[in-house]
């Protein structure tokens, strides 16, 4: 078994690095890759213990994007998941990461703000000493959590931080289509995370999106997710079978924070097959 979408505390997981890697050789997986937001920090803290521990640990990272649409001011939300990057990770694209990391720290002095607009003293610096330099909504939920403003990390978002709620502070974020081509220039592999989330259940607009990041130069789709019930999975697996996109598919482990997805089976609903790994692999070149 391999999982490939996982966080550390580098971005928003509650496991170190160094945890998670030992948290995959209990649990018995085969290969891992670290995802972190905007970030190759978990990956690169990582990797020593990884190679000394025989587990292939796979560089990985996720990032926010925007998919502009008609009638959608603030267009679609994408994350697009990026592997391998075999020949290292160039500096133009690291310094492309440190601007969207400027970006995520504006929007959270922006958030804190709106918070105290509406009457919940959330301080920058709680939410920082927990997320560090990529602290983001969830970092303020768990703050809001122990203050009791609410009772879990799900109230925070579905009353105050989702997309929808009062308190909601866009960031800035490239578009999917300048994502996927800065990520292929660099040399990584491109796949759409938990596609299940792109057009809220309008199936039509979901293909159509994947059409067109496909277009753009998408290598995968992320078919198993912990998010996918049996038909998804076999709705991804077609979509991409027809667009000629390689599956893949992770827990989205976030420890924790998330205590129903476990590493490596999700909420016992992923089983990310190992072959999967290889026909990544050969994207990658």
């Amino acid at each position: 078994m391999i999982d490939l979408h996982t966080h550390t505390t580098e971005s928003d997981g509650t496991s170190t690095p160094e945890q998670l890697v030992e948290e995959a050789v209990a649990a018995g997986l085969k290969a891992l890759a670290i995802c972190d937001h905007d970030t190759f920090g978990g990956y690169e803290r990582a990797a020593p213990l990884a190679a000394r521990r025989g587990l292939e640990l796979i560089c990985g990272i996720e990032i926010s994007t925007r998919h502009p649409e008609t009638g959608r001011p603030r267009g679609r939300s994408v994350h697009l998941l990026a592997y391998f990057f075999n020949g290292g990770v160039p500096s133009a694209l690291r310094a492309w990461l440190a601007d969207l990391q400027r970006s995520r720290f504006d929007r959270n002095r922006r958030l804190s703000e709106r918070l105290a607009e509406l009457g919940l003293d959330v301080p920058l610096a709680e939410v920082v000493s927990l997320g560090r330099k990529l602290a983001g909504r969830p970092h303020f939920a768990r703050v809001m959590v122990a203050r009791g403003y609410v009772a879990s990390v799900q109230e925070a978002f579905d009353r105050y931080l989702d997309e929808s709620a009062p308190a909601y502070v866009r960031r800035e974020e490239p578009s999917t289509v300048e994502a996927i081509a800065r990520v292929r220039a660099a040399g990584g592999v491109t796949s759409i995370a938990h596609p299940v989330r792109l057009a809220g259940g309008d199936r039509v607009r979901e293909e159509e999106m994947i059409a067109a990041f496909h277009a753009a130069g998408l290598q995968a789709l992320e078919v198993h997710h912990s998010d996918h019930a049996p038909d998804d999975v076999a709705r991804y697996a077609a979509i991409a079978q027809r667009l000629g996109l390689a599956p893949s598919g992770g827990s989205d482990y976030h420890g924790t924070v998330k205590p129903a997805v476990r590493l490596g089976s999700g909420r016992g609903n992923v089983r990310t097959p190992a072959l999967l790994l290889e026909g990544l692999r050969r994207l990658a070149g």
